[in-house]
């Protein structure tokens, strides 16, 4: 059975999102997790690229599990590093340092 993508459904991703603090990152995953759905990081990401549709949310503190950023999301760079976020010289997210404990 696939998910649908529901006003609660995309409700409970950016309430999660809103909650990630400033100098912090989470995955997909991690986000699918905290509201009940672990098996579907994709449909996160998919409720993030739709985001602005539905107000200003903190959609850049979002990168995969290994710490890529969301591709065609130019500003995600800028904005993680202006919050102090700091990058492996590979140009991943350190997500040692700066994964949200949620």
């Amino acid at each position: 059975m696939s998910a649908v993508i529901s006003d609660e459904l995309i409700y409970e991703v950016l309430s999660a999102v809103e909650e990630i603090p400033e100098g912090k990152v989470a995955s997909y995953g991690q986000i699918a997790r905290l509201i009940g759905r672990e098996k579907n990081a994709r449909l996160v990401g998919k409720i993030l690229s739709m985001s602005e549709h539905y107000g200003d949310y903190p959609c850049h503190r979002v990168v995969n599990s290994a710490g890529r950023l969301a591709p065609g999301f130019s500003e995600q760079r800028q904005r993680l590093l202006d919050e102090g976020v700091g990058f492996t010289p590979s140009g991943r997210v350190d997500m040692k340092k700066h994964k949200w404990d949620a």
